[in-house]
């Protein structure tokens, strides 16, 4: 988070409401576990809907199912996002492309269902608290 802020002139000084040093619960942050299960007919099933993350940033890990698939606005449209063993995902939110004057863009992306394959992912959100 230091390195963001600092690439944009900014101090911690300055921002002090993101990075809190108080107790836990004066955190902004969350971990939402999802479970994709495997769908015969994946074009009639939702996974998650396309959104983009109110939060400042978030961390995703997936399983070694695609699903994850982010919009490209350059006539590629949705774009899968191959898993990597022991990767991790960062997804930038609307809180920080705002902070950044759209020097961060937050992705317009969605998660889609697997026709055989079982898929889960694990999603760190951080906030302000």
């Amino acid at each position: 988070m230091g390195l963001m802020l600092g690439s944009l002139g900014l101090t911690e000084g300055d921002v002090k409401w993101i990075i809190p040093k108080g107790e836990p619960e004066e955190r902004g942050a969350a971990l939402q576990l999802n479970s994709y299960p495997p769908c015969p007919d994946p074009e009639r099933a939702m996974g998650m809907a396309a959104h983009t993350d109110s939060t400042i940033l978030n961390i995703l890990h997936q399983s070694n199912t695609n699903g994850l698939q982010v919009f490209r606005g350059d006539g590629s449209g949705w774009v899968t996002l191959q898993p990597h063993p022991g990767a991790l995902v960062i997804l930038i939110g609307d809180l920080m492309h705002i902070l950044s004057n759209g020097l961060y863009l937050n992705p317009l992306h969605r998660a889609v269902v697997n026709q055989t394959r079982h898929r889960l992912s694990i999603v760190y959100l951080h906030g302000p608290p």
